[in-house]
C-alpha cells in the first residue's frame, strides 16, 4: 500500500517504512507530522481520498542542506560575469502509517 501526498506544492510516493527527502518542514527533529494524500492504492486499487478519511503519518529525521549548485550568469562583450552559489533546505522524515 502506498499514498501519493502533497508537500510545499510537490507530489512524492511515500510507503510504510520508506524515508523521503523533502524541502525543508517547519518542524524540529523527532516530531509527528502529519501529510495531506492526493491519492491512495489499497487493495482494490488507486482511489482519491475524501477530505479528512485517509491520513499519513510521519516523523522528522533529521535537518539537512542539498548539494551545492552553482549559478553562473555571464554577458558577452559587456564584461558582466557573476558567480553565485546555492544549497536547497532539506529535510527527512519517514513514513510510519497510512490510514
Amino acid at each position: 500500500m502506498f499514498a501519493i501526498v502533497d508537500i510545499g506544492g510537490k507530489q512524492y510516493r511515500a510507503e510504510v517504512g520508506r524515508d523521503l527527502v523533502v524541502d525543508r518542514i517547519d518542524a524540529p527533529e523527532g516530531d509527528v507530522v502529519e501529510l495531506r494524500p492526493v491519492l491512495v492504492s489499497g487493495d482494490d486499487g488507486m482511489s482519491l481520498p475524501e477530505k479528512g478519511s485517509v491520513t499519513v503519518t510521519a516523523h522528522v529525521v533529521e535537518h539537512m542542506r542539498g548539494p551545492k549548485l552553482i549559478v553562473f550568469k555571464f554577458k558577452p562583450k559587456r564584461g558582466f560575469a557573476r558567480k553565485n552559489g546555492f544549497r536547497s533546505a532539506l529535510t527527512r522524515i519517514a513514513v510510519d502509517k497510512i490510514g
